[in-house]
């Protein structure tokens, strides 16, 4: 039929399962693989995608590991395209909840074009007033990793002190924001000057620190923190954590969003104040976003306005090109990339 078009489709494939850092063998850009632009007949609940943003989250780390008992999420296949979440727009579909021309984010190949058939990740995007790359990060999966994290997990008091590490990242530099909002003094860590800088000059933390400068975290936390933290907004864990264990106060809480110090490893780091957390009635939770997609209209209506009113910034950190992806993803853990990853496979 005329009007059945195959193209090629640009992937990233994952080669196989890693240990240790991961590198650009790790993946392959191949245009091998071709797509019908046309759904299957008589199969319902089905979507195709032409996909626009890609996210590129430190969590994805762990899929290129063999699946550990407990995870969450299972690993990426071997010889089957990357996933992660991103922003598309819908060519055709048979799904009651979408149609031809929504634009949509949730977890998708990366590749060009996308066949979904689970379609419980996608949220359709009502507004466009704001750039579609926003849906990768602030008004996606990481800006909701935020709120959640902070609203509802660490119930913040107005003027309690918060502590957040990896806080020029893409979910750390929303966080410290959102206290600042709340009215709470807030203190960032990042990996070098300019972040710091970032963090003071944009984002209006009060205060911020390069950790790699500190010989001694302990020190520098009681240096920021000399009455102690109410609240610790956990993206590294490692020894990190276990120095604010010993500077947290009595009945602080940790919301433990993420380890990217430990992702690497061979061997998880252990810790040794543990004991802080019933000396001081500590409450340590870990959370995945995923168990509160409830929440998100309540996010959206508390962050647009937010946006709009210019109260709240959000810088990305954006590469062109599928090609380019694999050394966004891998920049994550040297620290090259400023704010939010994302990749940008159109120029739409």
């Amino acid at each position: 039929m005329a009007d059945i078009v195959e193209v090629r489709n640009k992937q990233v494939i994952f080669k196989d399962y890693i240990n240790g850092y991961a590198t650009g063998s790790d993946m392959v850009v191949t245009s091998d693989a071709t797509i019908r632009l046309k759904l299957p007949k008589n199969d319902d609940n089905l979507i195709l995608t032409k996909n626009i943003y890609l996210s590129c989250d430190p969590y994805m780390r762990n899929r290129m590991n063999r699946t550990m008992e407990g995870n969450y999420i299972a690993s990426f296949t071997p010889g089957s395209p990357i996933v992660g979440y991103g922003v598309s727009r819908v060519l055709e579909s048979s799904h009651p909840k979408f149609k031809k021309g929504d634009l949509i984010w949730g977890l998708v190949g990366w590749e060009e074009y996308s066949l979904i058939k689970d379609t419980r990740t996608f949220i359709k995007i009502q507004h466009t007033d704001v750039p579609l790359s926003c849906y990768t990060g602030i008004l996606g999966m990481t800006g909701l990793t935020a709120y959640v994290g902070f609203h509802e997990i660490c119930s913040p008091k107005k003027g309690e002190t918060v502590f957040v590490s990896s806080a020029s990242g893409a979910v750390g530099q929303i966080v410290g924001q959102l206290a600042k909002l709340f009215g709470c003094y807030v203190v960032g860590s990042a990996g070098s000057k300019a972040k710091v800088d970032l963090l003071k000059n944009k984002f209006g933390f009060d205060e911020a620190f390069n950790y790699k400068e500190e010989q001694d975290l302990n020190a520098a936390l009681k240096r920021y923190f000399p009455n102690g933290i109410d609240i610790y907004f956990d993206n590294v864990g490692g020894k990190m954590l276990d120095e604010v264990l010993r500077n947290m106060r009595v009945h602080g809480r940790i919301a433990a969003c993420g380890m990217i110090s430990q992702y690497n490893l061979d061997k998880p780091q252990g810790n040794y104040n543990l004991l802080m957390l019933i000396m001081k009635r500590i409450r340590m939770e870990g959370f995945l976003v995923f168990d509160y997609y409830h929440s998100y209209p309540k996010f959206l209506e508390m962050i647009l306005p937010l946006i709009h009113e210019g109260k709240i910034t959000y810088v990305e950190d954006i590469v062109i090109g599928l090609e380019n992806a694999p050394a966004a993803l891998i920049g994550l853990f040297n620290g090259t990339n400023v704010g939010k990853q994302a990749v940008a496979i159109t120029n739409e």
